[in-house]
């Protein structure tokens, strides 16, 4: 029954935190402009505050689906003659669509605000490898859903544990792999003196 709705609150607070470091990437640089009124609004508040508020309205909304038309397991007979397929209905399709929904509006949300970042300076800027991580997440997402409704019993499971895998993945390749490479492969680049050049 918590299987839909544990995953979206998880993955909505790894997203909402994308997300509050792109915020806080893009505000960073804006805020360093002489006579920038971006400076006042720079404090790990507002990072805490999108990932809390972002979180919070991903678990009303399952708290509302939960309330009021709860996920249960069901008993597929009419699929095949011979064999009975024992299932999870999703109770409400609206809910599990609008828990879908919302976490890709965060992608989407942030996908758009490291977009338009990615044109500021390139030293400290991880704009690009977050704008190819929502967009590898998004690209899954997408992906899922017609997969999702295809599938039966078990292979429903087998569906969501592998978006949810690949985009996890994709999420890591995208933002610590090139920092890993630089750390492991290149340490010269990690230094003051490339950073100011």
């Amino acid at each position: 029954m918590l299987r839909q709705t544990s995953f979206g609150i998880i993955f909505s607070v790894a997203i909402s935190s994308i997300l509050a470091k792109t915020i806080m990437v893009y505000m960073a640089f804006k805020a360093t402009k002489p006579g920038s009124s971006w400076r006042k609004f720079i404090s790990v508040k507002i990072t805490n505050c999108v990932v809390f508020f972002c979180s919070f309205l991903q678990v009303l909304l399952s708290v509302i689906w939960l309330s009021t038309s709860p996920p249960f397991p069901e008993m597929n007979t009419h699929l095949y003659q011979d064999k009975i397929i024992f299932q999870c209905n999703e109770g409400s399709v609206m809910a599990f669509s609008m828990l879908l929904g919302y976490m890709g509006l965060l992608a989407s949300i942030s996908f758009l605000i490291a977009f338009l970042a990615r044109n500021l300076p390139e030293r400290f800027n991880e704009a690009n490898n977050i704008t190819f991580s929502m967009l590898v997440v998004c690209s899954v997402w997408v992906a899922f859903i017609p997969a999702y409704l295809s599938v039966t019993g078990k292979n429903t499971v087998f569906v969501e544990i592998f978006a949810v895998i690949s985009s996890s993945v994709g999420i890591l390749c995208c933002i610590f792999f090139p920092k890993c490479y630089i750390i492991l492969v290149r340490p010269e680049l990690n230094s003051k003196r490339s950073l100011v050049r």
